[in-house]
């Protein structure tokens, strides 16, 4: 368990008396400028609107940052007065181990909710055919699949893993997690985790049963805890409003009870916890340690490394309306051990195109189409295409063919390249909803000089 005070107490040693050994005192600072990056980013990603948790609560950024220089080796002085480096401080009940090798690895973590063959994607759910090539984009891309157990045996230092890897998690205990992403997710050999909130277990027709996450767990599955009722911020707030006393037993019971029920219902350590809504303040996080937990999911995009603080753990929630978080999840720049890796674009459109979507094309001054042979009473002359980098442009339409294109008129330079159609039906004054689509342009050819 971290302990403000003590962290606090602890931070002088970290300047002092260390000028007799330069590279000590760079990892040192490292590990400080690391937690004051943490806190700048989630300020950053709250004014970019990615994050609900309390704008105000600097309770929670301190502790963040405290947590974060907690685990930054301390150098007490050696009997002989020389400066000695010890093991990196952690939670307690987290034993004191050596740092593997790799330090540069990246985890991705992906967070999904519901699924469906049959409904229309929402937000917070996502067609099952759409899951199953986000899936086989991930093995195609050679991405590491991990456990929620490798995961937290890397953070603590125990093992390694590779640069790159992907954690697949899951919210709140859908049925849908049982019917249409586990079959997926068994037969792709990938593990992955449940965040459950156990008001829901076995809480009608469209909740999963204990049956069903028992039978999950024999193949893969990973259990955390998602609190006792999913409270969303208004619930929170209202609570946070009534005291710190009552806001702290109130705390106790979402976070804690919901622990010792599902390690009691299905046998395995809870140590992980998702913040329903990825709501946080800062006394949610001294009660996790409390409580056991060892690592906290939030909905903030990004990647995360092993000084990524365990409070504050991003996530990457996959919508089933914007592609492009699927893509942003998987892409990862090139480090000094790793090549780079520009993100799987999976996307499906109504009506045919060229190029498909996620396709890779090798020229720089492509004809992009669209074939609206299966759109009835179309007004040709509303048809209106733009193309990322160029805005509006000159569409030509083929009334025999039905096919809408433009032939690219400079060459494109970007690696990605965004295209929307639209139109109206004859007699209407409103356009449908855009169609758009995103290509790939392959790197070297986009430089290659014709």
């Amino acid at each position: 368990m971290i302990h403000r005070t003590q962290t606090t107490q602890d931070f002088p040693s970290v300047s002092m008396g260390l000028y007799s050994n330069p590279p000590l005192i760079m990892k040192k600072f490292s590990g400080i400028f690391s937690g004051i990056a943490t806190v700048l980013t989630l300020l950053v990603s709250l004014a970019q609107g990615h994050g609900p948790f309390d704008n105000g609560d600097a309770k929670f950024l301190s502790y963040t940052l405290a947590q974060t220089i907690a685990i930054t080796p301390k150098s007490p002085k050696s009997p002989n007065n020389s400066t000695t480096q010890t093991k990196p401080k952690v939670a307690d009940q987290v034993k004191s181990v050596n740092i593997p090798a790799n330090p540069d690895a990246r985890v991705t973590v992906l967070g999904y909710h519901d699924f469906s063959s049959t409904k229309d994607a929402t937000e917070m759910l996502i067609s099952t055919g759409k899951f199953r090539r986000q899936m086989q984009a991930i093995k195609d891309l050679g991405l590491n699949v991990i456990s929620l157990e490798d995961f937290t045996a890397w953070k603590r230092g125990e093992k390694t893993i590779e640069d790159r890897s992907v954690l697949i998690t899951i919210d709140d205990g859908w049925k849908s997690i049982y019917t249409d992403a586990f079959p997926i997710l068994k037969e792709m050999g990938f593990p992955f985790t449940i965040f459950l909130y156990t008001n829901y277990i076995n809480g009608g027709s469209n909740a999963l049963t204990t049956s069903m996450i028992k039978e999950m767990q024999k193949h893969g599955c990973s259990i955390g805890s998602h609190s006792v009722s999913h409270p969303y911020p208004a619930a929170v707030k209202s609570e946070r409003a009534k005291g710190e006393a009552a806001f702290k037993a109130y705390l106790h019971k979402e976070m804690g009870q919901s622990r010792k029920s599902l390690q009691k219902q299905f046998g395995s350590n809870i140590s992980c916890y998702a913040y329903p809504g990825g709501f946080v303040t800062g006394e949610m996080l001294s009660i996790a340690s409390e409580q056991g937990y060892e690592c906290l999911f939030t909905v903030l995009p990004g990647k995360t490394t092993r000084s990524t603080s365990n409070f504050t753990i991003p996530r990457y929630i996959i919508l089933g309306t914007h592609d492009y978080i699927f893509r942003n999840a998987t892409s990862f720049n090139a480090t000094k051990t790793s090549a780079a890796t520009l993100g799987a674009i999976v996307q499906t459109t109504p009506h045919p195109v060229i190029p498909e979507p996620g396709s890779i094309i090798s020229t720089r001054l492509p004809s992009i189409s669209v074939d609206l042979s299966k759109v009835e009473n179309i007004d040709a002359d509303s048809i209106v295409m733009r193309v990322a980098g160029f805005g509006k442009v000159p569409v030509q339409y083929d009334p025999a063919r039905k096919i809408a294109q433009w032939k690219v008129s400079r060459r494109l330079r970007s690696r990605t390249c965004e295209v929307s159609v639209q139109w109206r039906s004859i007699g209407e004054t409103q356009y449908g909803k855009p169609m758009s689509w995103i290509f790939l342009v392959n790197r070297e050819a986009s430089y290659q000089l014709k």
